[in-house]
């Protein structure tokens, strides 16, 4: 899965960013079930950046309901 830009994200609504969130915590969960069976291989990383990418999407959405 390719990385998401900021600048992307911000452009999106709340409703494709909770979409995204959804779809990127079911990524992480069957990384990290890779990851305990063995399977993950050079994919390791990938876990960090799933992460990294779902606080942003949670930051995005904390920030605009702060300024609402």
């Amino acid at each position: 899965m390719a990385r998401i830009k900021l600048k992307v994200l911000r452009e999106m609504n709340d409703r494709d960013l909770t979409e995204k969130l959804d779809e990127l915590a079911s990524e992480l969960t069957k990384l990290r079930s890779e990851g305990a069976k063995g399977t993950l291989k050079k994919e390791t990383a990938s876990i960090r950046w799933t992460r990294r990418d779902i606080a942003r999407i949670k930051t995005i959405l904390t920030e605009r309901v702060e300024n609402n």
